[in-house]
């Protein structure tokens, strides 16, 4: 049985502080020293302010009874004039402050939005093929800006309260010994409450985070130009918008609800702290009465009272701040914690260059996660260096998760790929990443300049805009983008002003540039042509050789007349290889390859004439 944890340990794990600490001094060093020196001054001034009002109501009092007016006009005013000095420095440590606060906000903000990109950027594909890891991003995207500084608020919070709190609980120990009791007594409702309905409002939270990204979801939809034409002729907007009506009133007023019975009980909290401030002064006043104590102190408990009762308020709101904001906060660590599944081996071993043997599928099986049906099962495949290879199949048999498991994006869960007789699996995965050039079916549409579009394929390489404008033209895209108004530097699409819009070829063109100019061993496209028109199809592929550079190739496509130049055909039903060989033997094999050829070609023959 492991030993129990020690209490530092137990607490420290059980909050994220120190955390959150180091996260808001890296992210803002200089504020943070401000806002430590801020405490001192903040907690100190409000005493000073009590003590002199005690001086000048003493002060008037004196001057009351004394038979020259005029003589005890002075002191009464110097008394005010330093009370006008520590208001307006009360005032001045505020304004700092709040200043203070703000920048360490933003920048704190900015730093846990890097600290996401980068989590981001790392996880495996798995994870964005997961509603629950979109879950946690959503939770950790709301709590992680704002949460940190929020700790570290409530830290300084408690600081300047119990510096104080101390001060005036011993003033008021001395004008009335029951006083500090009452005043610490009168304070715990609202802290209890406040703790007490944090855990609720975090459960709340946790239980309706599908519902707040289904809306989101609705949002974006509705206001993004991805799904515009189709929102507009099929008129689906009043589905969509009425849907997120529903769903933000459904989330509105269930949180609402939870507001209102928190501030009820709330307000009796308060109630009752009211209640025992003015018992206590009550008290206190009948004391002056009774000659025990001056007027200047009676103004001194009242209004150190008063704001003792503030400050301790303040204290214990911290502490249940400080647990309610551990609790959400959780929720940006746990993403920060995920780790991705595919990792660099501790020593990996060295990518040849260049590759002489080849990449050998064997026996390779995959299933997705949280799926019962193997995508791939059992395959076995080669590709030779030089060599280009083309994967047909119907759709879900299984081609482009055979790339996903090339460019390690997934594992294989049985058999092995190797690389001239290395398992992928010793190297280092973004090292071998960079061997590959591949063309996704689903390519981006990156919303900036030409030039850039095209040099994203590449940003290893300083982006030489002569390989750019080479990439171009070997992708058929060239004197498209020359004919921009601002050619290679005009923005593409309409996000931005000034940006141009391209053709489905054309935005497919661009994602083909973006493949021909990366200085990878191995050229994947998936789908290249499938937005193509046939002369520019036939283009492409007549110097399809020439424009790899004698690399080896990777083609998936449903037009035979794209992979019938192949080296090697596999065809693949329902995650196997089912046959392979050059486009000539696989014909006259006469099996699933000569079967889909034939359906396909009929369709470009000429009808001949029964008669």
């Amino acid at each position: 049985m492991s030993q129990p944890l020690p209490l530092k340990e137990t607490v420290r794990q059980a909050l994220h502080i120190d955390r959150a600490i180091r996260l808001v001094w890296r992210a803002a060093p200089g504020w943070t020293l401000v806002n430590l020196g801020l405490v001192v001054v903040q907690g100190l001034l409000p005493l000073a302010a009590l003590y002199v009002m005690k001086r000048v109501i003493d002060t008037v009092t004196i001057g009351v009874k004394a038979s020259n007016l005029s003589a005890a006009i002075q002191p009464v005013l110097a008394w005010l004039g330093v009370a006008v000095g520590v208001a307006v420095l009360i005032a001045l440590a505020r304004s700092l402050g709040e200043m203070a606060s703000s920048a360490q906000a933003l920048m704190v903000a900015d730093a846990v939005s890097d600290q996401i990109h980068a989590q981001s950027i790392v996880m495996d594909l798995g994870y964005y093929e997961n509603p629950e890891y979109y879950d946690t991003l959503h939770r950790a995207q709301i709590e992680g800006p704002s949460r940190p500084t929020s700790i570290v608020t409530g830290l300084v919070s408690l600081g300047q309260s119990g510096i104080t709190i101390v001060g005036i609980a011993g003033l008021l120990v001395w004008a009335n010994a029951w006083a500090g009791i009452i005043l610490f007594a009168a304070a715990i409702p609202a802290a209890i409450v406040r703790i007490l309905y944090s855990r609720r409002l975090f459960k709340f939270t946790l239980g309706q985070t599908k519902h707040e990204r289904e809306a989101e979801n609705y949002h974006w939809m509705l206001t993004t130009g991805y799904h515009a034409k189709e929102i507009r002729l099929f008129q689906l907007g009043p589905l969509f918008k009425g849907r997120f009506h529903d769903l933000r009133q459904a989330l509105r007023k269930s949180r609402l609800d939870l507001y209102r019975r928190r501030t009820l009980l709330d307000f009796f909290a308060q109630a009752l702290a009211s209640i025992a401030v003015f018992a206590a002064f009550g008290y206190t006043a009948l004391q002056a009465l009774r000659g025990a104590l001056s007027l200047g102190d009676l103004v001194m408990v009242y209004l150190g009272f008063q704001s003792g009762l503030g400050f301790l308020q303040s204290i214990l709101q911290a502490l249940a701040g400080l647990y309610e904001n551990n609790l959400f906060l959780s929720n940006f660590y746990h993403f920060l914690d995920l780790a991705p599944a595919i990792q660099a081996p501790e020593h990996p071993r060295p990518i040849p260059q260049p590759i002489t043997r080849g990449v050998t599928f064997e026996g390779v099986s995959f299933t997705y996660p949280g799926t019962a049906q193997p995508a791939l099962e059992s395959v076995d495949l080669h590709l030779g260096p030089g060599e280009v290879i083309a994967l047909v199949g119907e759709n879900g048999s299984g081609k482009t998760t055979l790339i996903k498991l090339l460019c390690q994006l997934y594992r294989p869960d049985g058999g092995r790929i190797t690389l001239d007789g290395i398992d992928l699996r010793d190297v280092d995965p973004v090292r071998w990443q960079r061997e590959i050039s591949v063309t996704f079916q689903d390519y981006v549409h990156y919303m900036l300049p030409a030039w850039e579009n095209i040099w994203l394929g590449d940003v290893d390489a300083p982006p030489d805009r002569a390989r750019i404008e080479a990439a171009a033209r070997q992708a058929g895209v060239d004197e498209t983008i020359r004919r921009l108004p601002k050619g290679y530097d005009n923005y593409l699409g309409t996000m931005f002003e000034d940006g141009k819009d391209l053709s489905t070829g054309e935005w497919q063109k661009i994602a083909l540039a973006r493949s021909f100019i990366r200085q990878a061993q191995i050229v994947v496209l998936d789908e290249p042509t499938s937005a193509l028109d046939p002369l520019a199809e036939a283009a492409l592929f007549d110097r399809f050789r020439s424009l790899i550079h004698g690399r080896s190739a990777i083609l998936i496509s449903h037009r035979f007349s794209t992979v019938h130049m192949a080296d090697r055909i596999y065809v693949m039903d329902r995650g196997r290889v089912v046959e392979s060989g050059n486009h000539n033997e696989l014909l006259k094999r006469g099996g699933q390859y000569a079967r889909m050829y034939l359906a396909q070609a009929k369709n470009y023959q000429p009808e001949t004439d029964p008669s």
